[in-house]
């Protein structure tokens, strides 16, 4: 046999053993999966079923998750369950968070832009979409922030979350005569909307679709690529996404 067959001959041995490892650690994980499914079931039969098993970076913990997208980690045999965030922190990453965003990213194109207040700065090239409580502390900060981005369509999906008064003042900005100013006037000059009434079924289902896609707090960005930021974040960030976002 010659140089070039035995290399070859070597070359697939090698890959057979790659193969063989790799069908062996599914094999392992499916079975980790089955026993984590049996324990779980068997101990929290009112929660919902094991969907999926990953393994983590960390030896022995496996991420698991269960429905859509609730995230919790297990040993390999189910005994022990961690409820909580993984963070990175070395890279200052929250683990858990990037997972469960990956899992509920939102087609921006799916967004029910009928039920959003529309503002235009400059062109108007790159777009976002911010769901936002009137009553929203953070929110009032992160608009002056936004307010100084330019070149960009901002839909605004009032999400009055927080308090009985938060559906009251959405109601009144949404309601209003020209929305996208009566949003402006009190989120950037503490300008209260008039009391106004139309039909408010945009603010249920705005509440509705954030349920659906876990927004559980305010501001909640979403850019053009489907990504998302829960929470405000200063100009250069916004800029960073945007311009990310409109790349794709």
């Amino acid at each position: 046999m010659n140089k070039i067959w035995r290399s070859v001959l070597a070359a697939m041995m090698g890959i057979g053993i790659l193969c063989s490892a790799t069908m062996a650690w599914a094999e392992d994980l499916e079975a980790i999966k089955k026993a984590i499914s049996q324990k779980w079931t068997q101990n929290m039969p009112a929660l919902p079923p094991v969907q999926e098993v990953r393994a983590t970076g960390i030896s022995g913990l496996y991420e698991i998750r269960l429905g859509e997208s609730e995230i919790v980690y297990a040993d390999a045999k189910g005994d022990y369950i961690l409820q909580g965030n993984l963070l990175d922190l070395q890279n200052r990453r929250d683990l858990t968070q990037e997972r469960i965003d990956q899992l509920t990213a939102v087609d921006f194109k799916a967004l029910p832009f009928k039920d959003a207040i529309v503002i235009k700065r400059g062109d108007g090239s790159r777009q976002l979409a911010v769901f936002e409580d009137p009553n929203c502390g953070y929110c009032h900060k992160f608009e002056q922030q936004l307010a100084t981005v330019d070149n960009v369509t901002v839909y605004v999906f009032l999400y009055p979350i927080l308090s009985p008064d938060s559906h009251a003042k959405s109601r009144n900005i949404w309601c209003a005569a020209n929305p996208a100013q009566a949003w402006q006037d009190w989120m950037l000059r503490q300008k209260a909307p008039s009391n106004a009434a139309c039909d408010t079924a945009p603010l249920v289902r705005n509440v509705a679709f954030g349920e659906k896609y876990r927004i559980t707090g305010t501001p909640t960005l979403i850019f053009a690529d489907g990504s998302r930021i829960p929470g405000a974040v200063d100009p250069a960030t916004i800029e960073q996404r945007l311009a990310v976002a409109h790349a794709q």
